[in-house]
């Protein structure tokens, strides 16, 4: 939205140096004006007072032997003088006596004119101060004049002269009134006053026009400058920034503005950045809930089956193991006589799935095992090099090779040991399992440290796992082998211990040229004690 003229701050500024240079102006004017006419009406007061000294000097003989021609004359000739309006004497009875003016010579003056109110009042005559002489007044619209009177006062050459008839106890013989014209001063008080007006328009209108480019040079547009930022930050242009010229107010703003553009730009980028990949984080903490959700069912399935197969294998061990003994008992005794092949052969039969039937429970023994193991420090390497001599027989009949690549050989986690071997030699005999059908392969063993867990990878090239059976490997009692071939403990029993040991195991890759199995167990730190195995 445009700003409106008069709300702008630089007019605004404009018009407040105008008015106060038109009321300091104004005030200087009527001041100047002021004391001009003062100047000028008191100069003329000096003349006219100067003018009347020197009449009454110059008639002075003339009053004294009477001479009234002369004085007639003199009067006459100051008061056709260019400024003088009129030089008269009047008697003490208020008779003008001499005048420039002809015509008024014998009249009696009115004491409530202009030139009698000064001395005389209703109350008769009083005395007066020298200032009180002097009056102002207009003879016409247009022109002011000054007067003053000049009383005449008896001295001793006038009541001891010969020609006169004045007593000694007379104090005034008269006054002399001078009229002096203030046209003149009227007139350049005039021209003067015009001449400071039109001075002081030209003075203000120029200090307004200096005063309004330096407000827009220095204020305007500056602040138009940040004006516009603001304008562009409302839009959403975060990445807009003032140019800096200054180093007074607006200069810190504009920095301080810059600063905060920068800032919100950051936060707007990392706000749009988080929702662009909101999708991705949640389905990330889906996928991460999926997981620990499954780990907890896998568990709560663990210590189910667990607590059912310690009955179950109990209540079953001792039965299995009188048929057991009693068939090869029976078997050893028909062989002996030779008789009944058949049924030696049947006896056989029961005596090898009885042992089958042991085997499962005794895994399922070990599978439910629940008491607490003791952990020790253990180095993980000589863990991995003992299951390799417990299976290598395995690995040279079956044309294996192991291949082993340690990070290092000092790396120790606290653990129950034979628990990882048992868990790290049932991958290695699943691995050699997966190669059988081949005639060879090849089985990779390698450990490094990563965020302060030891990754123990185990890769083979069997035959992989179907993508079907990948998500209950670990399930219990779940087997991909041939009947009367696997238990399905196998893989839940690593699982359980790896869980134990507060790690994670996780096929990181399968296909029909193997697998691989990542385990990751947290670092013991302190390496000082670490147990031989």
């Amino acid at each position: 939205m445009k700003v409106k003229l008069l709300s702008k701050l630089s007019i605004k500024l404009v018009l407040v140096i105008s008015v106060v240079l038109i009321i300091v102006f104004a005030v200087n004017t009527y001041v100047a004006i002021k004391y001009l006419e003062d100047e000028l009406t008191e100069i003329h007061k000096q003349s006219a007072f100067s003018t009347s000294d020197l009449i009454k000097s110059s008639t002075r003989h003339s009053m004294l032997h009477n001479n009234r021609e002369d004085i007639y004359n003199t009067i006459r000739t100051i008061g056709n003088e260019p400024g003088f309006l009129k030089v008269r004497i009047f008697n003490k009875q208020g008779v003008i006596s001499f005048s420039s003016d002809s015509s008024e010579i014998g009249k009696e003056v009115d004491m409530n004119n202009e030139s009698c109110v000064a001395c005389h009042t209703s109350a008769g005559r009083k005395n007066v101060d020298s200032k009180e002489l002097f009056r102002s007044f207009f003879v016409s619209e247009k022109e002011r004049a000054v007067g003053l009177i000049n009383p005449i006062k008896n001295e001793t050459d006038c009541y001891t002269a010969d020609c006169h008839a004045h007593s000694k106890s007379v104090g005034m013989l008269g006054v002399l009134d001078v009229v002096v014209s203030m046209k003149k001063a009227d007139i350049s008080i005039s021209n003067t006053k015009n001449t400071i007006i039109i001075n002081f328009i030209i003075i203000t209108f120029i200090i307004s026009a200096i005063s309004g480019t330096f407000i827009y040079v220095l204020i305007n547009k500056p602040l138009k400058r940040v004006s516009i930022g603001i304008d562009e930050l409302g839009k959403g242009n975060w990445n807009y920034r003032i140019p800096v010229r200054e180093r007074d107010e607006v200069g810190i703003i504009s920095k301080q503005f810059n600063d905060m553009s920068r800032k919100l730009s950051s936060a707007y980028n990392e706000i749009k950045e988080w929702s662009e990949t909101l999708n991705i984080k949640v389905e990330e903490k889906t996928q991460e809930l999926k997981t620990i959700y499954e780990q907890i069912v896998q568990m709560e399935k663990l210590a189910s089956l667990g607590k059912l197969s310690a009955t179950v294998a109990h209540e079953l061990n001792n039965p299995l193991e009188g048929i057991l003994t009693y068939s090869k008992l029976v078997s050893k005794k028909l062989k002996k006589e030779g008789s009944n092949e058949k049924l030696t052969e049947y006896l056989d039969l029961i005596s090898d799935e009885t042992s089958r039937c042991g085997r499962i429970v005794k895994d399922m023994l070990i599978f439910s095992h629940s008491d607490k193991e003791e952990f020790t420090v253990c180095n993980i390497t000589r863990i991995i090099e003992k299951s390799e001599k417990l299976i290598n027989h395995h690995l040279e009949i079956n044309n294996i090779k192991l291949n082993k690549n340690f990070e290092s050989e000092d790396i120790s986690i606290s653990c129950s040991g034979q628990k990882i071997q048992q868990a790290l030699m049932s991958l290695l005999i699943n691995a050699i399992e997966s190669m059988q059908s081949k005639g060879e392969g090849t089985i990779s063993i390698t450990t490094r440290r990563i965020d302060g867990n030891v990754e123990i990878r185990i890769s083979d090239t069997g035959s992989g796992i179907d993508t079907k059976d990948l998500p209950y490997i670990f399930d219990p009692f779940y087997t991909t082998k041939d009947a009367g071939k696997g238990t399905g403990l196998g893989l839940s029993v690593v699982y359980g211990i790896i869980n134990t040991h507060k790690g994670k195991i996780e096929v990181e890759e399968t296909s029909i040229s193997g697998t691989t199995f990542n385990i990751l167990l947290p670092i013991e730190i302190n390496k000082e004690d670490n147990e031989k195995i």
